[in-house]
């Protein structure tokens, strides 16, 4: 598979084509979003194991995202030939989406317990504290105040974003470029830092529309109150959720070169 660099402006073209084929299929990404919500509202419930396995697909939302905009860009239905392509990878394919997952699953509980060990019980005692209505309104400015607090959720950022570097592009590279889970990591990475000023106007549009969105809703709040400022945020933000999930296969197409990216059989829908 063939690095490709683009110019930083491609950055607004892939959040550009995320809305495009999302408006195309509207219905088809919405169906998407809300199943891979359900799964994950499911798997939560499950004791003891079910945190874990989410863990260990959670590579496989992005991609099943990246088909859905890649079929709705060459004129296809996503649902259900999404979860069909998927399943019909190969055996070699399917298990380094495995060890792909496994090695989130590891590198996510490193991440945890550094932050635990950083912020200790501090964010316990603060959602504890925010949620009892008779606690008085400095004790939890204070327990707001605790660098322990303040330290573990720079921590959570910057672990946040540094595992979401390797993983970005690695379950594409996995499906599409059939590589190893480490050497799609490795290369998910270099992508990256190549095209690192795309990525930073992709980053830049997106926290703009967060910020246009945010302000919306703070007027909507003004003029109609909580509960309907609620009916109108809930749908926006799902929409905001589900294009940016939408953009992913965009910033695969284009940090690699698309003609060398091996097609599988097509999915009956």
């Amino acid at each position: 598979m063939k690095f490709v660099r683009v110019p930083a402006r491609e950055g607004a073209v892939w959040v550009r084509r995320a809305f495009q084929v999302f408006f195309r299929q509207p219905l088809g990404f919405a169906s998407l979003f809300a199943t891979c919500a359900f799964v994950f509202f499911i798997l939560l419930r499950v004791p003891f194991i079910g945190e874990g396995v989410l863990l260990i697909a959670a590579p496989l939302g992005p991609l099943l995202f990246m088909i859905a905009s890649r079929r709705s860009a060459a004129g296809e239905s996503p649902l259900p030939a999404a979860f069909l392509e998927l399943a019909s990878a190969d055996r070699a394919r399917k298990i380094g989406l495995l060890k792909l997952g496994l090695a989130y699953l590891v590198a996510a509980l490193l991440a945890i317990i550094l932050i635990a060990a950083v912020e200790g019980d501090t964010l316990a005692a603060f959602m504890e504290s925010a949620a009892d209505p008779q606690v008085a309104p400095d004790k939890a400015a204070t327990q707001l105040a605790d660098p322990r607090l303040q330290a573990g959720f720079l921590l959570r950022i910057g672990l946040g974003a540094l595992l979401s570097i390797p993983f970005w592009h690695a379950p594409a590279l996995v499906f599409w470029g059939a590589q190893g889970w480490a050497k799609s990591l490795f290369f998910s990475t270099v992508a990256i830092w190549r095209n690192k000023g795309a990525f930073a106007v992709y980053g830049l549009v997106w926290l703009g529309l967060g910020l246009v969105f945010a302000m919306l809703l703070g007027l909507v709040l003004g003029l109609t109150g909580p509960l309907p400022a609620t009916y109108i945020a809930t749908p926006l933000i799902l929409l905001f959720t589900t294009v940016l999930y939408a953009s992913l296969w965009f910033t695969f197409a284009g940090c690699f070169a698309e003609e060398e990216v091996p097609a599988l059989p097509p999915a009956s829908a």
